[in-house]
């Protein structure tokens, strides 16, 4: 009878769950803050920038939403390993029930389908988590950002700066620039004071 390679599926479905851990938890890395030079301060007109990466480490919004996005991922990707383990641990023990000779051929062919169509629906679960996962990701990114960008429309209401640029460690809008055009932590800081309030409420 050909033997399946239940046991190597198995691992490499640990692998990915793996690899997919890394990659949606990867990139929270703080970036060098920096602080404004005395004396240099953006006024009504500047083009000013911020620094998305340091805001977004320090915006408390952002570590809540994603500290509970990390719990119920890992809770998750835990759920789908122990699965995963189970079933290849059931496969050892019908490969090993195979070479002692411990199965008729029907009973071994009704075993390893059994197999099969578990190891389907456990590849088809974690397919099926990854997704929801990336889905709750996008909008958490997106509540995120409507928070933002909802704040810094009030904010330029009283400063009325030209223009609000975005610069990170991915993509360098601002490669060098006065640092008092710099307005990163009162943004950080005035984000956290409505964060707060609305919490609070």
């Amino acid at each position: 009878m050909k033997k399946t390679p239940i046991i190597l599926a198995c691992a490499a479905l640990l692998v990915s769950i793996a690899a997919l851990l890394v990659t949606l938890l990867s990139g929270n890395k703080k970036p060098v803050e920096t602080e404004p030079v005395p004396g240099q301060t953006a006024v009504a007109g500047d083009i000013v920038y911020i620094q998305i990466d340091s805001l977004l480490i320090n915006y408390d919004m952002y570590n809540d939403l994603m500290s509970a996005f990390q719990s119920k991922y890992q809770a998750s990707q835990e759920e789908l390993q122990k699965k995963s383990r189970a079933l290849e641990n059931d496969a050892k023990a019908f490969e090993n029930q195979i070479n002692k000779g411990l199965l008729t051929r029907s009973a071994a062919e009704e075993q390893q389908q059994r197999l099969l169509r578990r190891q389907e629906n456990l590849q088809n679960e974690a397919n099926n988590k990854q997704l929801e996962l990336e889905e709750e990701q996008y909008v958490l990114n997106n509540q995120v950002y409507d928070a933002i960008k909802t704040y810094l429309e009030k904010y330029n209401q009283e400063h009325e700066f030209a223009l609000i640029l975005t610069s990170s460690a991915a993509t360098n809008v601002v490669m060098e620039g006065n640092k008092g055009l710099d307005i990163t932590n009162e943004v950080v800081r005035g984000l956290n004071e409505e964060y707060i309030r609305n919490r609070n409420k």
